[in-house]
């Protein structure tokens, strides 16, 4: 859109972030203001709420927290709200059951992981640094009657059962308890609360939170006078269809002790052909020329551009020295035949090997396999193997004398290893 006045909605556009706005030349108009110092507030705040249901983010939220960075790149100020009140309630939006009741330690814990990968996508230094605020600082201190009397009289039980993360579970014949029914509300107050405290004029979230950004808008107009914008971003899927961010493997997580920098940087490098220009887009920070000259290559070119995805993206939320290793190990890996450093490693007791392991248990054990019967099949396709050998059948074990240099390397089919030792 080459109408757009500021730059971050300008960027956020030809990148693809873009889904809904909720007043798009009223926004456009304010950051362009900001953005020229002619705006009267300086510049604009803006927010992404991420509740603490794991002790790290996955590539899902990849997308959301771009955003900020990009967000922070325009001379605006982003704001990480970490849900330690919400995560108590559990958002029930695109979910099919309710979500385990977390203690509060496990939150705790779980916000502490979440913290270090913000560390390395924002800047919370500097003129204009960025924000990480935990609602549970204004959520835990409501008291129950004044919240309903206050609060309450703006949500229409009516309106409430018409989005969809009320009516989908309805209909699917899910229970939603009353717990989850609250967590609009609480989402809507966080929005009018940042309102209030810091400023903040936008909140920004994924497709499924339209409705509750819509709330939180409503909410800090007719309560408190504020002016509020919402933008959310498209559904990320792969370009055959799939949720962005699972695999068979499970989670791609953005924490190293979750995933290793080598699996993550394999995730980017594994993308496929129809979406590296779209992953170049969204997920690394090189200008628009490079992307396009990246997105326009072709045939066996085309994992030139991949290797810059893996690189950049892990660059950026792992560091340039794991980015620099995991390509490392990739080229020592597969253009090399070697076995690089950095692969992923499975330390098994020696005895285990004395009388010779099942080779079926040993991919297993290794995660090179979900199953035993995923196992055999990947033999009886001709993808295992042990050494750079093909296994010749399911029922071969593996001794002591398969070790070379005190290790052993496992391959299920062309992009996936790791090694073996003994303990």
């Amino acid at each position: 859109m080459t109408s757009l006045k500021s730059d971050f909605l300008h960027i956020l556009t030809e990148r693809g972030f873009i889904h809904q706005v909720t007043d798009l030349e009223g926004l456009d108009t304010k950051m362009a203001a900001a953005e020229k110092n002619d705006g009267k507030d300086g510049p604009i705040s803006a927010y992404i709420g991420f509740d603490c249901t794991a002790p790290s983010l996955h590539v899902g939220s990849l997308v959301q927290i771009m955003m900020l960075r990009w967000l922070q790149k325009c001379g605006h100020k982003p704001i990480a709200l970490l849900g330690g009140g919400t995560t108590k309630i559990g958002d029930p939006s695109g979910k099919d059951e309710s979500r385990r009741m977390l203690t509060d330690d496990d939150v705790a814990d779980n916000m502490a992981g979440i913290r270090r990968i913000f560390d390395q996508l924002l800047d919370f230094g500097g003129d204009n640094p960025a924000i990480m605020i935990n609602n549970q600082e204004w959520l835990d201190n409501l008291e129950y009657i004044p919240f309903l009397r206050e609060i309450g009289t703006h949500f229409t039980i009516n309106r409430m059962m018409t989005f969809d993360s009320v009516k989908l579970r309805l209909e699917r014949e899910q229970p939603l308890t009353f717990l989850e029914f609250n967590y609009m509300i609480m989402q809507a107050y966080d929005f009018m609360e940042l309102g209030k405290r810091y400023g903040c004029s936008l909140q920004m979230g994924g497709s499924d939170q339209w409705g509750n950004i819509v709330n939180g808008m409503e909410l800090g107009r007719r309560s408190a006078g504020l002016s509020l914008y919402g933008l959310t971003t498209p559904l990320i899927t792969t370009a055959d269809g799939k949720k962005m961010g699972k695999t068979a493997e499970g989670a791609v997580w953005l924490n190293e002790d979750a995933l290793p920098a080598y699996d993550y940087w394999q995730f980017w490098r594994n993308a496929q052909d129809g979406d590296v220009g779209r992953f170049l887009r969204l997920f690394t920070d090189l200008p628009m020329d490079e992307v396009k000259r990246l997105e326009a290559l072709e045939g066996a070119e085309i994992n030139d551009a991949k290797i810059v995805l893996a690189d950049e993206a892990t660059k950026m939320c792992r560091g340039a020295e794991a980015a620099t290793a995991a390509n490392a190990t990739a080229r020592e890996t597969f253009v090399q035949g070697g076995a690089g450093a950095d692969l992923p490693t499975v330390t098994i007791a020696a005895s285990h090997f004395e009388t010779g392991m099942p080779v079926i248990d040993l991919f297993v054990e290794a995660g090179l396999g979900a199953s035993k019967g995923e196992v055999r099949r990947l033999i009886k396709g001709g993808g295992a193997k042990i050494n750079d050998v093909k296994i010749a059948s399911a029922d071969d074990t593996v001794g002591a004398d398969a070790f070379e240099g005190g290790q052993i390397k496992l391959s299920a089919g062309k992009k996936r290893h790791a090694l073996v030792k003994q303990g």
